[in-house]
């Protein structure tokens, strides 16, 4: 039997190499902590959402001039919340969108304890201030390490089960015809974007 809607929490869909979506990880348990609304963290990964909708690739390496756009948008909007962020340096600007999948798989693991969010804040200050390779897997294990893993984790991503939960999550968001990361799914209602995490968190609490 269906839970009622006031039971339902917001689920928080977000990929690491998502700009957008780093505000959104920085700011969302305070933001939900004000209105008394749960948060479930979901890390997935766009490129298959992108494929499933017919992209080939991220839009914004489709049209440039919204890459510029968004580039620009992230400094006034982290300026504008008090988020640092610094724009990745010319000579690394190709790597950006980054490769994110072990990342992700440490997050699902971290999220089922009790160290994934400052795993998943580490992984953002990382990548979003100081530029740095978020595929790297010595990066990785030093930041999970940092937020309370055990020192196996890279084994623990490594393993069919840690791939099988990145998967599942992953196609359940297409299933939600989540198309763009962050993302907020409360019951049947459907958030887009960082501007709207608030939009979200509101119609959780007042539902």
């Amino acid at each position: 039997m269906p839970l009622p809607v006031e039971f339902w929490p917001v689920e928080f869909w977000f990929e690491f190499a998502s700009s957008y979506s780093y505000l959104s990880v920085m700011r969302v348990e305070t933001e939900a902590a004000q209105r008394g609304v749960s948060v479930i963290w979901r890390p997935f990964l766009l490129g298959p959402a992108f494929k499933a909708h017919g992209w080939d690739t991220s839009p914004f390496r489709v049209y440039p001039l919204k890459a510029k756009y968004m580039w620009r948008d992230m400094e006034r909007r982290s300026a504008a919340l008090g988020i640092e962020f610094n724009r990745p340096p010319p000579d690394k600007m190709d790597t950006f969108p980054q490769f994110t999948v072990t990342a992700a798989r440490i997050a699902i693991i971290g999220l089922d304890a009790d160290w994934g969010k400052d795993f998943c804040r580490n992984v953002c200050r990382a990548e979003w201030v100081d530029s740095a390779n978020i595929a790297d897997k010595a990066l990785l294990a030093k930041l999970a390490v940092q937020a309370g893993a055990p020192t196996n984790i890279m084994k623990l991503a490594s393993h069919p089960d840690a791939k099988l939960k990145l998967r599942h999550q992953t196609e359940r968001a297409t299933k939600l015809k989540i198309f763009g990361a962050p993302s907020f799914t409360v019951g049947d209602e459907l958030f887009w974007g960082d501007d709207r995490l608030e939009d979200a968190l509101d119609w959780a609490a007042k539902s």
